[in-house]
């Protein structure tokens, strides 16, 4: 049994008609409820179990709505910049090989997802972008005109406790339009 067939509630065969009777959408086709076709899935990952879960939903939602993917991986800066330390004291050649390794990591992580996609029959693209992890996912999915995104509930921060990962959280009441599918841990 599929995603897709596991899934219904999620998916749904719906016709969007303007007031006037127009079809907005074009024929019937899978969507999300009252929305337009599905086309580009953005897949944020860090690397976690939970952004490799997610991904697998992404492509296995992608295959059967015959959609793309682009799969995004952001580098926190935040994450090696040391508190106490003032950046004006800390030398240069120390922070380079953090972000070459940082880098190389999300790289690694983008690249997983891509074979998989590769394997799966789903066309993807990688994005590597530096900064704060919400607004990094919310601004390539509006410059890529993604359809929906696609990222775990829980990812690589210490907040593995909480209900929902503050990266998660910020997605969803970021002020986009774009829906958001969360996949739990």
């Amino acid at each position: 049994m599929l995603l897709w067939e596991k899934k219904t509630t999620i998916l749904q065969t719906v016709r969007k008609k303007e007031d006037n009777g127009n079809n907005l959408c074009g024929p019937i086709i899978p969507t999300i409820k009252g929305g337009c076709m599905i086309l580009k899935i953005l897949v944020p990952s860090d690397g976690s179990k939970t952004a490799q879960r997610a991904a697998g939903y992404a492509i296995d939602l992608a295959k059967q709505l015959k959609a793309s993917i682009i799969v995004l991986s952001v580098i926190d800066k935040r994450s090696f910049i040391v508190q106490t330390v003032s950046a004006s004291e800390t030398a240069r050649h120390t922070i380079e090989p953090i972000e070459d390794y940082l880098r190389e990591a999300a790289e690694g992580y983008a690249g997983e997802i891509k074979k998989l996609c590769e394997k799966n029959g789903v066309q993807s693209k990688t994005v590597i972008s530096t900064g704060h992890p919400v607004e990094e996912i919310v601004k390539e999915a509006e410059q890529s005109k993604a359809d929906l995104i696609v990222m775990g509930s829980h990812g690589r921060s210490a907040l593995g406790a909480a209900v929902l990962g503050s990266v998660a959280y910020g997605v969803i009441h970021k002020d986009t339009k774009i829906s958001v599918l969360v996949v739990k841990h």
